[in-house]
């Protein structure tokens, strides 16, 4: 089989929405650990294969790839197993447009507003309740997409899942997390059904594994 390795973080939202898409498709692969915020930087041979110095990178039988929904996408489609993506038009654009809300307006507020924030010594407390408030908008806008379907893009499992389960994972550790999972009680229920997968608990972040 053709050597498929993953270059990033395992801390990464994003690092983590590739190896979820991976473990959808039950794709062996190799992580490779890059550390963005290394105090000697990027290695000229990482910048080789991301000339921005993001993460995460991809490389499959010498394709290599950078930027996470291209790699997902790649994923999906250059590799049997379960269908990741929609084909028909309506519910793939659904899917996109859930991955658009979730890059534009739901990473920075849950993920480095609020989870970030709230883990560092005396937080701002003004800055964390502004970003509760765009949190909860995003939560707002997701669940009226949603409806009553059991996957963010619908009746399956598609890319929008796996891209909204990291950021989810890190946001629900905290106090303003555990309230908006309480008031939108779709993505509350959404979220356990996604927690209990097994790509989930193959790609644990460190602070879910605990000590």
């Amino acid at each position: 089989m053709a050597r498929t390795t993953l270059y990033g973080f395992r801390r990464s939202v994003y690092v983590r929405i590739v190896r979820l898409a991976l473990a959808e498709k039950r794709i062996a692969y190799d992580l490779v650990e890059i550390d963005p915020f290394a105090a000697e930087g990027l290695s000229a041979d990482y910048l080789g294969r991301h000339p921005f110095g993001r993460i995460p990178a991809f490389e499959h039988d010498g394709f290599r790839l950078y930027e996470t929904g291209a790699i997902a996408r790649y994923i999906d489609e250059a590799f049997s197993g379960a269908a990741l993506q929609p084909k028909a038009p309506r519910e793939r654009a659904r899917m996109n447009q859930v991955i658009s809300i979730l890059d534009s307006y739901a990473y920075r507020p849950l993920v480095w507003d609020i989870f970030v924030a709230r883990s560092r010594p005396n937080p701002d407390e003004g800055a964390i309740a502004l970003a509760a408030t765009r949190a909860d908008a995003c939560f707002a806008a997701l669940e009226d997409l949603m409806g009553d379907a059991p996957f963010l893009a619908g009746s399956a499992l598609t890319l929008a899942d796996l891209h909204a389960a990291p950021m989810i994972a890190y946001v629900r550790r905290t106090p303003e997390g555990e309230a908006l999972l309480k008031k939108h009680k779709p993505i509350a229920r959404w979220w356990q059904a996604m927690d209990a997968r097994p790509s989930m608990a193959a790609t644990r972040f460190p602070v879910e594994e605990g000590p």
